[in-house]
């Protein structure tokens, strides 16, 4: 049988940079979490790092810190005493394995900080930014400089191995190159060497600071995917000019690159074509902390991978500033408040349900020491998450049933599908503990003709088991509205799973590398011949109750696909003729051969009556306990913080 060294032998390849080895070739990428301003969040943030040294990855960077109070956003480190707290984190990943690096991303986010004091090359707002930046004279500038200096100095002195300096994403420094957010016609605005003399100076006074013997990375976007963006010509250039200034990590030196590797095997297909030297992973890290453990072990099927839905991560830091943690894995960002530590004594359970809520259950009760029983009167485990897997953009999900597969070989779960378990087996069989998670029903409206024969619940049209007509009318838009308009407009492969089609759908040109990667490049989506319209009953634009983070995406890609979006829509009756309504008070006619209904959902709570009534004292989890939305997040949070108790 193979080793972890022999099937991923570039991904455990240890990375000599002269002054200090890397272990191997993954890193935790950066991501704000949240922590950096909570309370006991430098406890918090060490025990979180130091989970992921354990879990057998060659460096972290840390979610970025400001180098000064203008730059916003995140906690700030300038002062001795700010770095003796940050030594708290680099002690215990230290700790956990001194072979193990951590570098601490400074970020300046420039027009993009949460303050009025925000500052930028030039008076630019952002889109998504809340201020119109001051514009940075000659002292402002040299200011920001030193700042960053003084940022990495301090981050020295507390104790990290290295800095990592962000340079994209519409952050300061990325304001300087782009001649959209960079009006200056002084030497720091004009010309392309004018426009990357800031990231440049930057870097060489970090490097100045802190010396030789300290990582320096700096991270470009290889495409900023902006119109009349970066060309790959400047892209090159400023790396080597980055690189000539003092980073260690860039472009001849090693080269980091990232996004969606969220397996072993992703990895290391990347290093071993060559793509680059190290491979960064971000939210597959919240996901499963020990990814590199477990390829290392020969235990990938015990990986909880990262599905990319972005609802505990990126959602809550753009979104609300609410502490990051993972849907599939709601220990992230928790991990000293959240412990799965072993019984003192082991219970017999009942887990009814194994969709996202029973699976999350169960998996924890039995890795804490307890004795499941798991039923379901499916074929297969899953619940709504088998709805989701059939979605095009959400194949992934296959992986996390994979994973609740496996958690149920490893604990020793008493799995029981096609079973039907009721209060009198229950009750019998004499558990310690009844745990019902049952999940919900889809609600039907009180609408004349609901019952027509073009009416097809949401489950039918997911799972195929009615078909499908070329006029479609969505009542609901919702995120399960928002699904099954991508399905039913849907042609072709997925653009999930095939990077040729998620160029064309995105006007992404990989090859021939335009300006920004898109400029004068037109998105090409395939879409079905069917003609669709989503529409609910609120006046308010369709979709605000989606992500973040991706809402405007599934917006974006069904507008494209020439789906229409209705809003302020009365159900009156549905018959031969379609869908009879009045839109914003105007009567309207849809004449649709199919009504597919997303309008919400109850709980199914029946076998928790039965068993109340029969004198047990059962607990709700999931869909059973909440039915407003389908909330895998929460169902999943709320299943492993009981399971954390029992």
């Amino acid at each position: 049988m193979m080793t972890g060294m022999q099937r991923y032998p570039h991904m455990f390849a240890p990375l000599d940079l002269g002054f200090t080895r890397l272990k191997n070739r993954v890193l935790m990428g950066s991501m704000h979490t949240g922590l950096e301003e909570a309370e006991n969040g430098f406890e918090r943030m060490a025990e979180y790092y130091a989970d992921r040294a354990r879990g057998g990855v060659g460096m972290i960077i840390t979610g970025g810190i400001a180098p000064n109070e203008e730059a916003g956003r995140g906690g700030k480190l300038s002062t001795p005493a700010e770095a003796e707290q940050h030594r708290t984190i680099t002690t215990a990943v230290h700790a956990a394995d001194p072979d193990v690096k951590i570098c601490m991303q400074i970020l300046h986010t420039g027009s993009l900080a949460r303050t009025p004091q925000c500052v930028a090359p030039s008076p630019v707002k952002s889109r998504i930014g809340s201020y119109t930046p001051r514009e940075l004279d000659e002292a402002g500038i040299e200011k920001q400089i030193s700042d960053f200096a003084n940022c990495a100095q301090q981050a020295q002195a507390a104790g990290y191995d290295g800095v990592e300096i962000i340079g994209s994403a519409g952050y300061l420094l990325s304001t300087f190159l782009v001649r959209k957010t960079n009006l200056r016609n002084d030497r720091w605005g004009g010309s392309w060497e004018n426009r990357m003399r800031m990231p440049v100076e930057v870097v060489r006074r970090v490097r100045e600071a802190v010396g030789e013997r300290f990582i320096l990375i700096f991270r470009i976007a290889a495409m900023d995917m902006l119109e009349d963006g970066l060309s790959w010509e400047e892209i090159v250039s400023l790396a080597q000019a980055i690189e000539a200034a003092g980073a260690n990590m860039v472009l001849t030196v090693p080269v980091i690159t990232s996004n969606r590797i969220n397996m072993p095997a992703v990895a290391e297909e990347v290093l071993a074509r060559g793509d680059a030297d190290l491979v960064s992973m971000a939210r597959p890290m919240l996901a499963d902390p020990e990814i590199v453990l477990k390829a290392l072990q020969g235990r990938e099927d015990e990986i909880n991978t990262c599905i990319a839905c972005n609802q505990a991560c990126l959602d809550h830091t753009f979104g609300g500033n609410k502490p990051v943690s993972c849907l599939v894995n709601p220990r992230a960002c928790n991990e000293t408040l959240l412990r799965y530590l072993p019984t003192p004594a082991s219970k017999r359970i009942a887990v009814v349900g194994a969709g996202p809520a029973g699976l999350a259950y169960a998996t924890v009760a039995a890795q804490r020491g307890h004795r499941v029983t798991l039923f379901d009167a499916a074929a297969e485990i899953g619940g709504q998450f088998n709805l989701a897997k059939r979605i095009p953009g959400k194949e992934e999900f296959h992986e996390t049933l994979r994973y609740y597969r496996r958690m149920i070989d490893v604990h020793a779960i008493d799995l029981r599908l096609n079973t039907r378990a009721d209060a009198a087996s229950l009750k019998a069989l004499g558990f310690d503990e009844v745990v019902i998670a049952t999940g919900i029903s889809p609600r039907q409206p009180a609408i004349d003709g609901i019952a027509h024969a073009k009416v097809v619940p949401y489950l039918d049209a997911i799972l195929g088991r009615k078909p499908i007509g070329r006029r479609v009318a969505i009542l609901g838009a919702g995120g399960i509205g928002f699904d099954v308009a991508e399905l039913v407009s849907h042609a072709g492969v997925s653009g999930a799973v095939d990077v040729e089609v998620f160029a064309k759908e995105w006007g992404i040109d990989f090859k021939n590398h335009p300006r920004g990667g898109v400029t004068g490049v037109t998105p090409e989506v395939a879409k079905s011949d069917r003609e669709v319209w989503l529409m609910q009953r609120k006046a308010d634009a369709l979709g605000k109750s989606l992500g973040r983070t991706t809402g405007w995406t599934h917006r974006m890609t069904l507008n494209r696909r020439g789906v229409h979006l209705v809003s302020g829509v009365e159900y009156l009756k549905i018959d031969d003729a379609g869908l009879h309504t009045l839109v914003n008070g105007e009567p309207r006619l849809f004449e649709v051969d199919t009504v597919i209904v997303c309008a919400g959902q109850t709980p199914l709570r029946s076998l928790y009556d039965e068993l109340l009534a029969s004198g047990l004292k059962p607990s709700l989890v999931g869909g059973a306990f909440e039915a407003s939305e389908l909330d895998a997040k929460r169902a999943i949070d709320q299943a492993s913080r009981l399971a954390a108790e029992v």
